[in-house]
């Protein structure tokens, strides 16, 4: 089995990061055999298709690394690299673009949420994005690839392209990924909006709890999140039509590895001013080890730069033989 998953660097994790992909990531990483391997990158060149200042990029690299590994992402028992540190990932795209169709990027729904109205404005890097993630899982021959549901058109379309690419050239060059549902997965909304996404892009820094956050802050963001003055069901089912409730209620089940059934049990009949402090309290507890190891980290630039490299040399080992046989197959002489 081998595990491939990204993250792009831009910026601060947030809890809906961590609990909907790097806890999952850290218990793939622990729970591997001896013969399975795990590859978490960071995905610095699908970061380009944003315009970004040099520094600002850079940083963010580091940080997100060390951020990762504060999670508890082991590069010792993992592959963590930034993919400019292996130029495979470029090559390949470039040689998977030969085989894959305008109309099938044409139907990709992510390139149209993220262009919107500004179609003609876009990059041509964000329209061919998914040839590049294509890319990043066929280089290293991944079995399995973690999807939520707005990621799973993508690995589709990297199965296509695969399909094509070995059908075309009559060669078996890549494996076809399968997606990987976590056991337990996780869609943490706004703590302002529970219809919406906690997402790093809101304006309102109290719709979201970033593992920078100090215990002050993570207390007063969970104070005043928004919520109904109902009291808490004996059951989840009866919490529809209150999905700022919901959310809550799923933080707290996620974070305890508990059930929202029973979070409502233990809370039945309690109002907000009484679940609040208890999810805060959780919160803190856990996310506080996280944020004393990323801040002793963050700023050692030689440290996170080592782990990269590290990472990177082995992810470019494993990745050269399957870029040799895409160049061989398409007849390419380097």
């Amino acid at each position: 089995m081998r595990v491939l998953s990204g993250i792009q660097p831009t910026g601060n994790l947030h809890l809906g990061n961590y609990l909907g992909a790097i806890r999952n990531w850290v218990k793939m990483q622990d729970e591997m055999d001896a013969d399975s391997a795990c590859f978490f990158f960071l995905a610095d060149l699908h970061s380009i298709t944003v315009h970004e200042e040099r520094e600002t990029r850079i940083r963010n690299v580091r940080e997100m690394a060390a951020a990762l590994i504060a999670c508890g992402i082991d590069a010792d028992r993992s592959v963590l690299f930034n993919q400019a540190r292996v130029p495979a990932h470029a090559e390949l795209a470039w040689l998977l673009n030969g085989t894959a169709r305008i109309g099938w990027l044409n139907r990709m729904t992510q390139f149209k949420d993220k262009a919107g109205k500004n179609r003609e404005g876009a990059s041509i890097g964000l329209f061919v994005y998914p040839v590049l993630q294509a890319a990043d899982i066929l280089l290293y021959q991944a079995t399995h690839v973690p999807v939520g549901e707005d990621q799973k058109q993508h690995l589709e379309l990297t199965r296509d392209i695969a399909t094509k690419f070995n059908t075309d050239f009559g060669v078996e060059v890549f494996a076809l990924p399968e997606p990987y549902i976590p056991k337990e997965s996780a869609r943490i909304m706004s703590l302002r909006d529970g219809t919406a996404k906690m997402s790093k892009s809101d304006p309102s820094e109290m719709s979201r709890i970033s593992l920078t956050d100090d215990d002050d802050a993570i207390a007063q963001k969970v104070r005043k999140a928004k919520t109904d003055p109902e009291p808490l069901p004996e059951v989840a089912a009866d919490l529809a039509g209150r999905p700022e409730a919901l959310n809550l209620v799923g933080i707290y089940a996620t974070m305890t590895e508990a059930t929202p059934d029973s979070v409502c049990a233990r809370f039945a009949g309690q109002g907000f001013g009484a679940f609040k402090p208890a999810l805060a309290e959780v919160l803190v507890e856990t996310l506080r080890p996280i944020r004393q190891r990323f801040v002793a980290l963050k700023d050692d630039d030689v440290a996170l730069d080592a782990i990269l490299d590290k990472g990177a040399a082995k992810a470019r080992a494993v990745a050269a033989p399957t870029l040799a046989r895409a160049y061989d197959a398409l007849g390419l002489m380097r």
